[in-house]
């Protein structure tokens, strides 16, 4: 099985983290509840298995426990993947939720990258700023080593707005990890 486990301790975080790429039991604690419930999203639709606990300095504000978040889950998707053999390298999704659309697609490829289009139509979710939304993706496609596009192409509710990306990430992201024979570049190396 395809699976790796983190751990980052700063003085504003201190996360442990387990995924597997190819599914599993999913727990998402990190002291803000729409990011629990739009990281849960993310990975039953992604059909990972995920593991998250979170301590950040919420008295701050949420974004050092999102954006670290981040940058660990995509570490751990960087060592899931080892040398990136054998999968299928790109995946591309839209996720509608009732007024709401959004677009993800990624390229599993060593580049990391991330074009983010979209605005919300509130501020604020729950204790969740959305504008973190892209902080999130932007942490995680950088230490995951890839190529992440994502556009919210129109809504009306900031929930509907974020989870929908959330979705089709977990979607896109489930399409190019999957197992695929050889290795897709014509380089012969990522």
């Amino acid at each position: 099985m395809r699976t790796a486990e983190q751990t980052r301790v700063t003085k504003e975080t201190d996360i442990t983290l387990s995924l597997c790429l190819d599914g599993g039991p999913v727990h998402v604690s990190t002291g803000i509840g729409f990011f629990d419930h739009i990281l849960t999203a993310f990975a039953v639709h992604g059909g990972f298995g995920l593991q998250v606990n979170v301590q950040g300095d919420l008295h701050v504000d949420g974004h050092h426990t999102v954006e670290d978040t981040g940058i660990v889950l995509g570490k751990a998707f960087a060592k899931a993947l080892g040398d990136k053999s054998g999968i299928a390298r790109f995946g591309s999704f839209y996720v509608p939720m009732d007024e709401t659309l959004a677009f993800a697609a990624v390229d599993v490829s060593g580049r990391p990258f991330l074009v983010f289009n979209g605005s919300f139509s509130q501020e604020v979710c729950g204790q969740y700023d959305l504008c973190l939304t892209e902080e999130f993706f932007r942490a995680l496609a950088m230490h995951a080593g890839i190529t992440l596009h994502m556009k919210l192409e129109y809504g009306g509710n900031g929930h509907h707005e974020a989870e929908a990306l959330y979705k089709a990430a977990g979607h896109a992201l489930r399409l190019a990890v999957a197992k695929k024979e050889g290795l897709l570049s014509t380089k012969g190396v990522f």
